[in-house]
């Protein structure tokens, strides 16, 4: 997977992550071990699990979503490959999908250290990461103080948003969130 560029020092990277199709629970927790399994990258923190009404096409099946913590030497681009590289192994096929629709797994970079990038299918901090709840809630249980370049902290962010469509699942408890929960 791997074969991009390093940075001469570690940074905190921000993913989402989230799926609807199958054992969306279960893919979520083995796509956290696969990230934590990348070179030069390692799971720092992970927020429970929770259940979340689809956005944007809304007839489908509700959301897994989570967020994880990465500490990683790798750039962004390589970064964002890699996601990408994941995302296939668990049957996500990007081509010809509709925007918003059903998946398997769905990897998104928030954020990349303090970096603020805009180039062509990359950009950090994601575009949409102010304005969604079901991505904010889970990040503020692991970074509520982390600051999203040109919109604020994490925990600001979330008191402005509706959040109560977002809810943890009570498999996921408290003492499995600085750790990798077991698939």
């Amino acid at each position: 997977m791997t074969s991009g560029r390093r940075l001469p020092a570690p940074v905190l990277a921000a993913v989402a992550l989230g799926g609807n199709l199958g054992d969306a629970a279960r893919t979520v927790r083995e796509a956290l071990q696969a990230l934590d399994g990348l070179p030069d990258t390692r799971v720092e923190r992970c927020s429970p699990l929770y259940r979340t009404r689809a956005w944007g096409n809304t007839a489908q099946p509700d959301f897994i979503n989570a967020a994880a913590l990465l500490r990683t030497t790798l750039d962004a681009r390589t970064l964002l490959d890699d996601l990408l590289a994941i995302e296939r192994r668990f049957g996500r096929e990007r081509e010809g999908e509709a925007q918003w629709g059903p998946r398997t797994l769905d990897l998104d970079l928030l954020l990349h250290g303090e970096a603020v990038i805009d180039e062509a299918g990359l950009r950090v901090p994601h575009p949409r990461l102010h304005e969604r709840a079901f991505v904010l809630l889970p990040l503020s249980r692991i970074a509520p103080r982390m600051q999203v370049p040109g919109h604020g902290r994490v925990e600001e962010l979330l008191a402005r948003v509706d959040a109560s469509d977002c809810v943890a699942l009570a498999s996921d408890t408290p003492s499995r969130q600085a750790g990798i929960p077991p698939a």
